[in-house]
């Protein structure tokens, strides 16, 4: 464990700053949370407060300094590392001026909301050898990273493709504040994208092309949660994409994500190799569960169906589900916070960095300009699949 924790300014103190909050004050203590910054004064002082309250629980943290605005954050000579939490459009100036103050960045998704807006990103942190990456992290979890384990295994074969889909009708129905979701930087792909597209790159690697269909199937939307129910919002980007992925393997991955559609099941992912199929957990989350299908499953069912396991979902009769083999099961936000700080102090290459946001922002973005312009797009950025996880001594500390 790292003898000096890496002291920490988080810029947004909005409604994912919770579990991250949480996380850092319980769990990963190898990250110390200097202070907190919001333009919402109130949502600073919240924040301020949780950890207050943790702390006189018996928590071992320190109480956060809050920041009157970001720049005093910046120039504050204790922190290293700016965490990024503000909304998605937000993220491109947040980060960009904390490079510019010299600070490290782990921002939450997605890296920037265009490429061009990344391409500045990544050339300020290559100039100023500063630390760039971010979310999602919930790649790092035991389920993502028992799926690749299985993969790289030889468990299914060689990969031939993937399916994902996240289905659902929009954020206005419960998120306090959801127009966002519906300008620039939202919509269901830079919203969601990002947990599928990285976990495909995680299991099948860089991506060479994509093509893509989009629309946008309600103009206007109506909020029905508090505390902006009834209040109508403009919606400026595309609300349902379907796209084709291939990879340099060869594999090709379908994916769809939608604000427009009512679904019960609004999470699939499934994986198909030669020798089985894999379906991985919602990529959302961090567990589980982990399924297996290979051709003697099949032939089991097939000769006796009382051999299907009656614990698993009925979509998916026959396979095994496989135990989970890494740590992170629970929501473990902040554990590629934690990785890049731990990086930051021995070297290594942390696991959430920016190369692989820079590629995943690529793929996501080109789903809508592959539909305007009617062609599939030979993608420019290169990925190389981040170290796997290693197993735990103990939980919440990660290695150096």
């Amino acid at each position: 464990m790292s003898v000096k924790p890496v002291k920490v300014a988080m810029i947004g103190v909005g409604a994912i700053s919770g579990i991250y909050l949480q996380n850092i004050t319980h769990t990963f203590h190898q990250v110390e949370l200097r202070g907190v910054c919001d333009l919402i004064p109130e949502r600073a002082e919240k924040g301020k407060a949780c950890v207050d309250e943790a702390i006189a629980a018996g928590a071992k943290a320190v109480s956060p300094v809050i920041y009157k605005d970001m720049y005093e954050a910046f120039n504050d000579p204790e922190v290293e590392v700016i965490l990024n939490l503000t909304r998605p459009y937000e993220h491109y100036e947040v980060t960009k001026q904390a490079l510019l103050h010299g600070k490290h960045v782990y921002s939450e998704k997605p890296l920037a909301v265009d490429m061009e807006e990344a391409a500045e990103l990544v050339a300020l942190a290559e100039e100023k050898n500063l630390r760039l990456g971010g979310a999602p992290d919930t790649f790092m979890g035991a389920g993502i990273q028992t799926a690749r384990k299985l993969i790289d295994d030889g468990y299914i074969g060689d990969i031939v493709g993937a399916t994902c889909a996240m289905v659902c009708h929009g954020h206005e129905t419960w998120h306090p504040d959801p127009e966002f979701y519906y300008k620039r930087g939202g919509g269901p792909m830079l919203d969601m994208g990002p947990y599928y597209i990285t976990a495909l790159v995680q299991l099948l690697g860089e991506a060479k092309a994509v093509s893509g269909m989009t629309r946008k199937t309600f103009e206007k939307r109506v909020i029905t949660s508090e505390p902006h129910n009834g209040e109508i919002i403009d919606v400026d980007v595309d609300t349902h994409l379907a796209g084709n992925i291939l990879f340099s393997s060869g594999a090709v991955a379908q994916i769809i994500t939608t604000f427009d559609v009512h679904y019960t099941n609004g999470a699939r992912f499934e994986v198909y190799g030669t020798k089985g199929t894999l379906i991985v957990p919602d990529p959302n989350t961090f567990g589980g569960p982990v399924l297996l299908l290979r051709p003697e499953d099949i032939a089991a069912v097939r000769s006796d169906p009382g051999l299907a396991k009656h614990d698993i979902p009925t979509a998916y009769p026959g396979y095994r589900q496989i135990p989970l083999m890494f740590d992170y099961n629970e929501n473990s936000r902040a554990l590629g916070l934690t990785d890049m700080c731990v990086a930051l102090r021995s070297g290594r290459e942390h696991r959430a960095n920016y190369q692989q946001q820079r590629h995943v922002l690529e793929i996501m973005t080109s789903f809508s300009k592959s539909s305007a312009e009617g062609r599939t797009l030979e993608l420019t950025t290169r990925y190389e699949r981040t170290a796997a996880m290693q197993p735990n001594i103990l939980h919440g500390v990660l290695e150096d």
